[in-house]
């Protein structure tokens, strides 16, 4: 029912940083879990990271840990994912997707999506 907006994506030199935002309206973020994933072209979507309804539990995929961090201001009904170090192979177009419950790395479990906002790396 309600509606996941991204954004904070640009366009950032090799080692960089930028911080996205994932905007959730009514009750979208109420006991859900909130994940990130990518697609680059050409490519498959691919997990990012993820975070438990109260943060208390994180996912990062390897080929970012310590270079992202996902985080979230239930108060504000936001998800951010810090973005540091950043690489040529990290553009791509970043989604958030929200779900009830659990979290999980599984793109097909989550329902709720947005639109995307787009990150390119230059070297």
């Amino acid at each position: 029912q309600g509606q996941l907006v991204e954004s904070g994506g640009g366009l950032v030199q090799a080692g960089g940083s930028l911080r996205l935002s994932c905007a959730a309206s009514g009750r979208t973020f109420s006991g859900a879990a909130v994940a990130w994933f990518r697609q680059a072209p050409g490519k498959e979507r691919e997990f990012v990271a993820s975070i438990s309804w109260n943060g208390a539990i994180t996912q990062i995929v390897d080929s970012v840990k310590g270079r992202f961090t996902i985080s979230r201001d239930n108060a504000k009904q936001t998800v951010y994912l810090q973005m540091n170090a950043l690489k040529p192979e990290d553009t791509a177009v970043y989604s958030c997707a929200a779900k009830p419950g659990i979290l999980t790395s599984l793109a097909a479990s989550y329902h709720n999506w947005g639109q995307g906002t787009q990150v390119t790396v230059s070297s």
